[in-house]
């Protein structure tokens, strides 16, 4: 399965923001493979053609207003495939009023994204964003179409970078799980999966921490007009969200966890303890889908079909789907 295209092909665009060389100054950039050192960017050929614009263009203005690397952390961008639509977010440690004039201006500009949003994460650690979000102009979300279902995304919220790659990675997963009555829909972000599934025979219920993604799904079921009462969505850590739904018949699993892969007691509670017919385990880190795969073929499982998706053309990273069968 292939991604099609080896440029432009991220979706959601993502830097950094820090110091300048001798502490003096603003760059944006990347994070050094291995390191927190800032790489300063000038062009990124992987990201979304109007992403970069935006990006770029509110760098300049920061600089230009002269903002203190210390307030700003992340710039994140989500634009549609043909880049008709965008949202950024601004990830600073405080809402600061000198970040109003070089806003303004991008938003004046013939660069300005159609929604803009101000996230605040003081807190450090990985994690990009923060809990207070405020929308300062225009739209909430993108509008995506992948397999001919329309998906409202929002900047913070997950769905797969590449979006044609997700369209094979779409068709990969449905094709394992069809047929089954009732599906669980595990890591389900914004319903990549959970609603193609719904607007056919499935009843299926999507679980996953991210609250955003979770209010993007159950937007998108009504933006699709699904039938009420074929999909449900729970926010929560999968594995609180299985605790309520595992006594509850399951004849397909789906599984799309995070690179670190799934913990030890959302496997045993899947294929142990719900043991559905078949499952689709979608790994974006084939390391721990080697480690993990044994535990589920020891639980009684066999692999009815292994697939590959070059989600991130010129990487090593490879999204990996394997359709799982009882035995």
């Amino acid at each position: 399965m292939d991604s099609e295209t080896p440029s432009a092909f991220r979706q959601k665009v993502a830097f950094v923001f820090g110091p300048a060389s001798g502490g003096r100054g603003l760059v944006m950039g990347h994070y050094e493979r291995g390191s927190r050192r800032i790489v300063p960017v000038e062009e990124c050929p992987v990201h979304s053609t109007r992403g970069n614009r935006i990006a770029f263009a509110l760098r300049d203005h920061l600089v230009r207003a002269g903002i203190h690397p210390g307030l700003l952390r992340h710039l994140i961008i989500r634009t549609t495939l043909d880049d008709r639509e965008a949202v950024a977010m601004l990830v600073v440690t405080r809402n600061d009023k000198s970040l109003r004039r070089p806003v303004r201006a991008l938003l004046d500009s013939t660069n300005r994204p159609d929604g803009f949003f101000i996230n605040i994460n003081d807190s450090p650690g990985p994690f990009m964003t923060g809990p207070q979000t405020i929308r300062i102009d225009g739209r909430s979300q993108v509008r995506e179409t992948v397999g001919g279902f329309s998906y409202l995304i929002s900047p913070d919220a997950f769905f797969q970078t590449n979006v044609r790659a997700a369209g094979a990675l779409q068709r990969f997963v449905l094709e394992g799980v069809a047929g089954a009555e009732r599906v669980l829909d595990l890591y389900c972000g914004s319903g990549l999966f959970s609603l193609p599934l719904a607007a056919g025979d499935a009843r299926v219920t999507g679980i996953d921490e991210n609250r955003q993604a979770i209010r993007d799904a159950e937007a998108n079921v009504r933006l699709n007009r699904i039938p009420a009462g074929r999909a449900r969505f729970i926010s929560a850590r999968v594995e609180d969200g299985l605790a309520r739904v595992a006594r509850e018949p399951w004849h397909a699993v789906i599984l799309d966890p995070p690179r670190q892969g799934c913990p030890k007691p959302v496997l045993a509670a899947v294929f142990e303890g719900i043991a559905p017919s078949r499952a689709v385990y979608v790994s974006c880190n084939p390391d721990m889908l080697a480690a993990e795969l044994p535990v589920i073929l020891r639980a009684g499982y066999g692999v009815e079909r292994l697939g590959a998706v070059d989600m991130f053309p010129h990487t090593d990273h490879i999204e990996t789907a394997v359709r799982l069968v009882r035995s």
